[in-house]
Order: C-alpha cells, then structure tokens, then sequence
C-alpha cells in the first residue's frame, strides 16, 4: 500500500486564471508555468498509484462561513470571489483534474481546519504528503507547517507552486526548508 498522497492546492479560475479575482497569482502562475510543472506531478502520481486530494478554498451563497473581519476573506461576498458553484471555484481547465478526483472544500486558507483532510488521510494510512498548489505563502505555506505539526512526512514541488509574487514565493520556499523537503518538478519524476 502506497503511504504518500499528493495536495494539490487551489488551482482554482479565481486565483490562477487572468481573469480571475487574484490576478497577481494568476500571473506568476501562467509566467512560471506552475500549472504545467503541476500536471507533471499529478500525472507522476496517478502513475505511482499515489492517492491525488485537489483542495479548493470558496463559499456557499450567502457567504456563511466566510470570517467578515478577515483581512483576506472580508471582501469576497462584495467581490463575488470564491463562491462555490461558480466560474470561480472550478479546478483550472488546464489542470489534469477527472472528475472522478476526491475534492475537498475548504472555507479558510489552512486545509485541515474544518475539513474532513485528516480523516481521509487517516483512513488512508497516510504518512508522506506531497504538496503543490498555491499561494505559496498562504495555503501551501499553512498545509505544510501544519502536517508537519501532525506529524507527517512532507515534500514541497516548489516549482508546482505559486505566489503573488516571486519574494512571496521564494521566502517562503526558503522557511518551508525548516520543516519539509523541498524539491523540484523533475527531481519528483526521477524518484
């Protein structure tokens, strides 16, 4: 039994599609081809029988659980960003998502906080993540120093990862060094 999952975070058209609500992202993203060096990684553990978790940040209508005071979620119902069964929500259509890939819902940045991610990873038996996604500095930023917490085994693909900006970016890769493995796209391939 395969012990590794991969996190594949918030490839979602808000936040890496130009005409999204976060473009600054969107634009590193498509600069950077993160996305590409994200399917190399999805397709690698697809091969490897690697269990695949594409994880999206939104909120139902009405914006119920979005925190009002927050100072990055407090203006997404005025900006109709996030909503869930919208445009917005939706996995990329450039990213290797089937429909048929577990999906979880998540209504803050960290991917374990109210969500059922560590039931799915217990029942799993899983011990090593492999984490992509954006932003680097905020949901991958917070998944990793919290499995890490949790005491799992984590591997960021940096290059599958990206931020609004490449000091965003690269400062957190560097902080990430303290508590994950950190590679790039072809050094996964190669493992």
């Amino acid at each position: 039994m395969n012990r590794t999952a991969l996190i594949v975070l918030d490839f979602i058209n808000d936040i890496v599609d130009l005409n999204g609500k976060f473009t600054e992202t969107a634009k590193f993203v498509h600069e950077h081809h993160v996305i590409d060096r994200a399917n190399e990684v999805i397709a690698y553990a697809r091969k490897h029988a690697i269990l695949p978790i594409f994880v999206r940040v939104g909120f139902s209508a009405g914006y119920l659980e979005c925190p009002a005071q927050s100072p990055l979620f407090g203006k997404a119902q005025e900006y109709n960003a996030l909503a869930l069964n919208s445009w917005g929500t939706e996995f990329h259509k450039k990213l290797n998502f089937q429909p048929n890939d577990l999906v979880v819902t998540k209504h803050r940045v960290n991917a374990f906080y109210a969500t059922p991610l560590e039931a799915i990873l217990r029942a799993n038996q899983i011990q090593h993540l492999i984490v992509i996604g954006v932003s680097t500095d905020l949901a991958v930023q917070t998944a990793v120093r919290d499995a890490h917490d949790r005491d799992y085994s984590v591997t960021v693909v940096s290059d599958a990862c990206g931020a609004g900006s490449k000091e965003a970016h690269f400062s957190t890769i560097r902080d990430l060094a303290h508590v994950a493995k950190i590679v790039l796209s072809h050094e996964i391939l190669k493992s």
